[in-house]
């Protein structure tokens, strides 16, 4: 019913400007009663950071940057929701248009640049719909602004840890100019050592401790996600995301506007994200879980994704034009996999062709 009726609206959705019609999209998400999807199919049920997912496919951070649309999101059928990014002060952003649909490549460039309402605002709505339940991550970001980015991450994280399930350090963002380089490693160390040193003070107060993951570029070299992978090894970091938006513009993108600066999300990602994620999940050696995100618009793609080492997956982009109904599909896709193999959880496959993904031959 939602895929039909989504194709009947995408085209009047498509007449307006990328940002306004997103904008909508999560203002009728919010204000429409949630819906109650079906049960999961138990081959999908996943254990991960800690937590247990009813199935692993997530709505990836950029969506519901505000956190006013969870429960409707989680009444598509996403296993869980990850909102932001979130900054600890309220910023604007840049300046509009900021961004634009490429439908022939099934992608978006946008340079939002972390437009935030600010940490207050979303950890309150966070408190008052938490006893309804559901997996929900926050995706952290610095201020632009701010003379010690470490320090908002810590600001942060203290905040917002009692009120979500998991937080995301996102220090890939390519709209904040230098945010990429706290990818550094030694800038990269301080940043979580103060995270999670905030994160265990929070624990005092709250009485439960909250997964705190990395998320990291598509656009890293080898030697770098070796420092990366190194730090998170480290200091005890539980989980990573692979990977956010690249910088990189395909030869082969054909939309008017592949011209735009920004961050390049969909499809013509899916190649370099799933390649980074099996060469992160070589280098974790299992020692914490994966999500993939990047590309998905497919359950073929998504199954791609946890062969190459993801233990969960989300996607945000290809609902810009597949609509919401792609998530019971890749649901329905993933069940069909795990069962054609006789396997009694999907997760059995996470990592199987890590190898063969990491060298570009899968």
């Amino acid at each position: 019913m939602i895929g039909e009726l989504f194709k009947l609206v995408r085209p009047l959705v498509h007449k307006l400007d990328a940002e306004t019609a997103h904008r909508l999209t999560v203002a009728a998400l919010a204000a429409a009663p949630p819906l109650r999807p079906a049960a999961d199919d138990p081959v999908l049920a996943t254990q991960a950071f800690g937590l247990s997912f009813p199935n692993p496919v997530g709505l990836a951070a950029g969506f519901d940057k505000h956190a006013e649309a969870i429960d409707g999101a989680l009444g598509l059928g996403f296993g869980f929701v990850e909102v932001g990014g979130v900054t600890p002060l309220p910023q604007p952003g840049n300046p509009r248009p900021r961004v634009f649909r490429l439908p022939e490549d099934g992608a978006v460039i946008n340079r939002y640049g972390l437009n935030s309402e600010g940490m207050e605002i979303v950890a309150g709505r966070l408190a008052k719909r938490r006893a309804r339940g559901g997996i929900v991550g926050v995706n952290l970001g610095a201020n632009k602004d701010s003379a010690d980015r470490s320090a908002d991450y810590a600001v942060l994280t203290r905040r917002l840890a009692p009120v979500a399930d998991f937080l995301t350090i996102n220090v890939s963002s390519p709209n904040t100019p230098g945010l990429r380089d706290l990818q550094g490693e030694a800038a990269l160390d301080d940043l979580i050592t103060r995270a999670l040193e905030a994160r265990d003070e929070a624990a005092q107060v709250a009485g439960r401790r909250t997964a705190m993951l990395l998320k990291i570029a598509p656009d890293l070299t080898l030697p770098e996600l070796d420092g990366i992978v190194a730090v998170a090894r480290r200091r005890g970091i539980d989980g990573m995301v692979v990977a956010n938006t690249t910088l990189a513009r395909p030869a082969s993108l054909r939309g008017v506007a592949k011209a735009e600066t920004g961050g390049l999300s969909g499809r013509p990602l899916r190649a370099a994200a799933t390649r980074m994620l099996a060469q992160t999940f070589l280098r974790v050696e299992r020692q914490f879980p994966l999500i993939g995100v990047g590309g998905i618009d497919s359950a073929a793609a998504a199954s791609d994704r946890i062969r190459a080492g993801a233990d969960l997956v989300q996607f945000y982009t290809a609902m810009v034009f597949e609509g919401p109904g792609l998530v019971k599909t890749i649901k329905a896709g993933l069940a069909e996999e795990a069962r054609r193999a006789g396997l009694t959880r999907l997760s059995a496959l996470t990592g199987r062709d890590a190898n063969d993904f990491a060298a570009g031959k899968a």
